[in-house]
């Protein structure tokens, strides 16, 4: 039996809408930015990177662990003004906007890798 091209479309729609699939993706998000010895706080729209990247265990070595985290490929820095600065103080701040994303191998000298727990907390309360 041979099926049509709009029924192997269909069920790979089905499939989607039913196992929703969270990749690493651009996400929009609001930070809020102070310094020191400024008066005031500016909430500002920015880039980050977030969704599911897949890690797996070696069975050949327990303790092996390949562990991918969604990580910004591509960041650009914008500025922002902090009103209520003194004069002595620069008013101007810089922070990252994440342009484009990827599943790379986490990087523990400049992301937070957590290996993921053989049981979750969640179920013994």
């Amino acid at each position: 039996m041979k099926c049509s091209a709009s029924f192997k479309c269909f069920i790979f729609m089905f499939v989607l809408c039913i196992f929703p699939v969270y990749t690493c993706t651009l996400m929009n998000h609001t930070i809020w930015l102070e310094k020191k010895n400024c008066t005031q706080c500016v909430a500002v729209n920015t880039t980050i990177c977030s969704g599911y990247c897949y890690t797996r265990v070696s069975e050949n070595r327990p303790a092996f662990l390949i562990q991918r985290s969604c990580v910004p490929i591509s960041l650009v820095y914008r500025a922002v003004f902090i009103p209520g600065c003194p004069q002595d103080v620069g008013s101007q701040l810089y922070y990252p906007a994440a342009r484009c994303c990827s599943c790379r191998r986490c990087d523990t000298r400049t992301h937070h890798c957590v290996k993921p727990r053989p049981y979750s907390y969640d179920h013994f309360g």
